[in-house]
């Protein structure tokens, strides 16, 4: 018992940022998230895997209430955010999006500036008391989104006139301009080339030391690279969950190793 007080430094940086439990998603009949239950660690990157359809995406969502959205969804169970339950009546979802940003597998900026872009979020949740601490805003979020150097000095030009990897990370910066406490990313590369997948990539290796990020992604390379945990879902079930380098190199269940050799999926 006298040791415990010295283990307690190393727990701190990977305590338990959102907490999933008994999480049961519908979709009318269709019964697409089975009784999930796992813990998101702080600034570390999660990577969701597992074939098409298996309901990552789904579980994702619920991490944020994107499913409210939906009209004949329904999500049972139990979600907290720092020991608050974000199903909780009181809990305003444009609030808790703020808390828990998203970014969404093609690419979306506003039609509006790259600016204007970024701002659009603290203008709406009051994050700056005025011009010169939104501009602030602006520059730090870019620069978070290792964009600034490539758009400073054409801030006023539209968001959809950049690139497929620029407009990705320009939607990185605007999902980090709200500073939000946990990052969702959809499949974030799915729509880009080998070069801007790899930017983003070492970007999301960069928000970790800020954020919390959890990633959906059907590549398997990729939730190698950049996640520290990695949870395989298939058909509805979270079938395992732990150490990224675990569950690719010696994975418990059967079916992991089967989705990893390729012969599911």
């Amino acid at each position: 018992m006298k040791d415990a007080p010295a283990t307690e430094p190393e727990t701190t940086m990977t305590q338990t940022k959102i907490a999933a439990k008994g999480v049961n998603v519908f979709y009318g009949e269709t019964h697409a998230i089975k009784d999930v239950s796992i813990d998101i660690l702080e600034r570390t990157v999660t990577a969701f895997i597992g074939p098409s359809g298996c309901g990552k995406s789904t579980f994702l969502r619920c991490l944020n209430r994107m499913n409210d959205t939906i009209a004949n969804c329904r999500v049972e169970g139990d979600i907290r955010l720092d020991g608050e339950d974000i199903y909780a009546p009181a809990v305003d979802p444009v609030q808790l999006r703020a808390r828990v940003g998203m970014v969404f597998q093609k690419p979306n900026p506003f039609p509006k500036s790259i600016y204007d872009n970024i701002a659009y979020g603290p203008r709406i949740h009051g994050l700056a008391r005025n011009k010169a601490e939104l501009d602030d805003i602006v520059e730090e979020s870019l620069r978070r989104g290792a964009l600034w150097d490539e758009v400073k000095d054409r801030l006023d030009e539209p968001g959809t006139g950049l690139s497929g990897g620029q407009q990705q990370r320009l939607c990185i910066a605007r999902a980090v301009a709200t500073r939000p406490e946990v990052l969702l990313m959809d499949e974030p590369c799915s729509a880009l080339d080998p070069i801007a997948t790899a930017q983003v990539e070492e970007l999301i290796d960069e928000l970790k030391q800020n954020f919390t990020v959890v990633i959906v992604t059907h590549s398997m390379q990729q939730a190698a690279r950049v996640s520290q945990k990695t949870a395989f879902f298939h058909l509805g079930n979270l079938v395992e969950y732990g150490e990224t380098d675990q569950i690719f190199t010696n994975p418990v269940d059967p079916r992991t190793e089967s989705y990893i050799t390729g012969r599911i999926g």
